[in-house]
This record gives structure tokens, sequence and C-alpha cells, in this order.
């Protein structure tokens, strides 16, 4: 059970990190500034994100005592707290995890939506994002390459939350859109803002997910893809991030054409929207699903880990 939840712990905070940085930096590469503060749903959204990671954050550090402890009563004791933050990486992990997250979520509520304030956001989301790297297979690499695969995580990290928080605020913006001229300027805006950013995103992760997968795999270990947990979910990861790009693919280079093609035909412009709506559906769904995984993945031991064991 307590595993369970720590997977469950680890996806939320995935899940808000993607947004506390993706979402503010697309309000401000995506639309005009005036545009991204006069809409009314990105502040509820990145305040709910930031409580997400810093509820989770603190949770996730009982939680991940309790499993280190064998219980949630031995867990939760101040002396098995204290060993957690004092004596781990995890702990401080956690703590500045949940203090970053917690001081956007104090500006969120306080300021008024603004360019600097969206700035502000990002910045305390790439600290969230970058924290993952810090006390994951990443960190764990010892020796002369262990600064290259922990740069490598973190700029793994930061491409996903990068492309998959743009992503959510897209879906926001399709689902939410009404047929008029200021409303369809700023979706079609959108979509073409993205479209650099995202591409640059897609780059990066694959150049860093082969950088990582180097040392956390290894071109002499390619059967474990296939014979171990790590593996199985790895090559599932892979297959989804596959599907991801094809529908992003169709994105940018089809349904975008055809929505700027439709913007004086209020007709061709329903049909070119609800297919965009769909497309990005389903490419939220699989990048839910891409979270999950990861989330897993974190809790076992890589390839090269368990091929050192045996």
């Amino acid at each position: 059970m307590l595993d369970g939840l720590v997977i469950l712990l680890r996806l939320a905070q995935y899940g808000g990190a993607v947004v506390l940085l993706g979402t503010p930096l697309f309000l401000l590469y995506g639309l005009r500034v005036s545009d991204g503060v006069a809409l009314v749903w990105p502040r509820p959204l990145l305040i709910a994100a930031a409580a997400l990671v810093a509820l989770s954050s603190v949770a996730a550090l009982g939680a991940q005592t309790s499993v280190m402890a064998g219980s949630i009563a031995e867990g939760l004791k101040p002396a098995s707290l204290g060993f957690m933050i004092t004596g781990t990486s995890l702990g401080p992990a956690f703590l500045a995890r949940a203090l970053v997250a917690a001081a956007a979520l104090l500006l969120l509520v306080l300021a008024k939506p603004s360019r600097t304030v969206w700035i502000a956001v990002a910045l305390a989301g790439l600290v969230v994002s970058a924290s993952f790297a810090w006390t994951g297979h990443g960190a764990a690499t010892e020796g002369p390459g262990r600064l290259v695969h922990l740069t490598a995580a973190i700029l793994h990290s930061w491409s996903a939350a990068v492309w998959l928080g743009a992503l959510a605020a897209l879906l926001i913006l399709t689902i939410r859109h009404r047929a008029a001229p200021a409303a369809d300027r700023i979706l079609h805006q959108a979509l073409h803002g993205f479209s650099g950013v995202g591409t640059a995103s897609v780059a990066v992760l694959v150049l860093s997910g082969l950088v990582n997968s180097w040392f956390m795999v290894g071109p002499d270990r390619l059967s474990g893809l296939l014979t171990t947990p790590y593996g199985l979910l790895l090559t599932g990861k892979l297959v989804i991030f596959a599907l991801m790009l094809v529908l992003a693919a169709a994105n940018r280079f089809h349904l975008t054409p055809d929505l700027a093609s439709a913007l004086d035909d209020p007709e061709g412009l329903r049909v070119a929207v609800g297919r965009l709506k769909r497309s990005l559906i389903m490419e939220t769904l699989l990048a839910l699903a891409l979270l999950a995984v990861v989330a897993v993945m974190g809790t076992l031991a890589p390839v090269s880990a368990m091929d050192m064991a045996m």
C-alpha cells in the first residue's frame, strides 16, 4: 500500500510541476502579453498546480519515510522524519519542492496576473522540475559521467514540462473556445507560437533521453528492455512518446494550417477546432499515461543497476 501511495504522490508532483513550468512559459511566448494576462483560467490553474505540488511533496516526505521505516506509524515519528531530512538527499528535495511551490502559490494568490508573475512562477517551476533529477537516477551515477547524466536528467525534466504544460494550456484554450474574431486569433496565435518551442522541446527530450538511456540501460544491455521491469516500462514509455509525436506532428502540419485556412469560414472553423480538440484530448491522455509510467519507473532500479547486481 505504501509503495502505491508513493507512486501516486510522485504522479501528483509530476503533474503539478509540468503545469507550474510549462503553462506560464506558454503564456509568455505563445500569446500577446495583454491576452495572457486577460485570460481567466491561467491563474486558478496555476494556483491548483502550486498547491498540488506543495501538498503532495509534504505527503511524499511522510510516505517515503514510512517506506524506509517499515510502517506509517514509524515513518511519521519526529526522529524518522528528522533523519530523512538531515541524513538523506530525498528529504531536503521534498522540502525544497514544497517551499518553492508554496512561495509560488502565495504569489499567485496575492498578486494580480502579469508578465512578472508568470516569469516568477515559471522560475519556480524550473526549480521544482529540476528537483526530481537531483534525487532520481540521474543523481545516482558515480564517476566522471555523473555531471553529464545529472545535466541530461534535468534537461529531460525541463523539456518535458515545457511541452506538457503547454499542452495543458492549449487543451483548455481549445475546450473553452467560442467562435469570435478575437478568440479565433488567440487560438491560432497560440498554436503557431507553440510550434517552434514544441519542436525544440522534443529535440531536447530525444537527445537527453538518449544520454539517460546510455547510463541506465547501455548499448550492451538492450535485452534488458524486454526482460526487466524497468526495461519493459521504458519500452512502454517510448511507445507512448512515439504516439504523442504522431499527434503533435498532425497538430502542427495539418490541424493548425487547417485552422488558419478556416478563420474566415465559420463552419470550416467549427470543424477544424473540433478536430484539434479531439487530437489534444488524446495527446493529453497519453501524456498522463506517460507521467504514470515515469512515476513507477522512479521506484525501480534501472537495467544497468540490475545487471551490476547480477
